[in-house]
């Protein structure tokens, strides 16, 4: 199965989207499927459903850190090739989607407020809108990874 159905797979069982992005990629990057779903957990509905960054992003993100980040020992380089990596990743969100602020994305409502949240479900943002976002997160990632430099 490929990462993007991997992915949808994920959040259509009740994970959220920086737990679907991530898990999707754990097996390759070396990370048990359980260990990609818990450190993902936190990031999901922009990080604690406050709707900062788009969860689909951070996963991405730490996907990215996980294949190209710097570790104990590693050059700096590394660093910097996975800062530059994030940018691109934002970049490339931002230009396809218009931005990677959770709230923008689904219309400024606000998924803590009991009445916005039913606006979102009511408005199917959830199962149209998040999973766009989760499949533009893991392609924009493939090509991130499948381009080394």
């Amino acid at each position: 199965m490929e990462h993007t159905e991997k992915a949808l797979a994920y959040f259509d069982n009740n994970f959220n989207c920086a737990q679907a992005v991530m898990a999707a990629f754990a097996d390759e990057l070396g990370m048990s499927e359980d260990a990609a779903l818990k450190v993902s957990t936190a990031f999901g509905g922009g990080i604690g459903r406050q709707q900062f960054t788009c969860g689909a992003v951070s996963g991405a993100a730490m996907v990215l850190g996980l294949k190209f980040g710097k570790a104990k020992q590693d050059e700096d380089e590394k660093k910097q090739l996975t800062y530059s990596k994030t940018v691109e990743l934002f970049d490339n969100f931002t230009h396809t989607n218009g931005s990677t602020v959770c709230r923008q994305l689904l219309d400024n409502l606000n998924m803590r407020d009991e009445a916005e949240h039913a606006q979102i479900v009511e408005k199917g943002f959830f199962q149209s809108r998040c999973r766009k976002y989760i499949a533009d997160a893991v392609n924009i990632t493939e090509n991130l990874i499948n381009n080394p430099k």
